[in-house]
């Protein structure tokens, strides 16, 4: 396997799992104020994962748009399902793990 991903693809890559950090925190605000580095991660390492791996055979032909070695659409469909499966795990594990807060009455 062969690693083509240049720095403009991954600084495309990262910009990518910023915008959808952002998005995950505005919709999440109330519930947690971490879950933006979750999913900017989950973004990230799952874009990685599409662009690289699952994708990484593809000629640049059969790719378009492949921005410095990103597989831009691949990445752009995909990612986010992966990205909202583990933010959505991770704030279900967190719930039901965090200490519960007694009442006072």
């Amino acid at each position: 396997m062969e690693w083509d991903l240049g720095i403009v693809g991954t600084g495309l890559l990262l910009a990518m799992a910023a915008a959808f950090a952002l998005v995950v925190q505005l919709v999440m605000w109330r519930k947690a104020h971490w879950l933006w580095a979750v999913a900017a991660g989950a973004y990230f390492i799952s874009g990685l994962f599409i662009s690289e791996v699952w994708f990484g055979w593809a000629t640049e032909e059969d790719l378009q748009p492949n921005i410095d070695g990103l597989s831009f659409d691949e990445v752009l469909l995909l990612a986010p399902l992966f990205g909202i499966a583990v933010v959505a795990a991770t704030w279900y594990v967190a719930r039901h793990t965090a200490p519960r807060r007694l009442s006072h009455q």
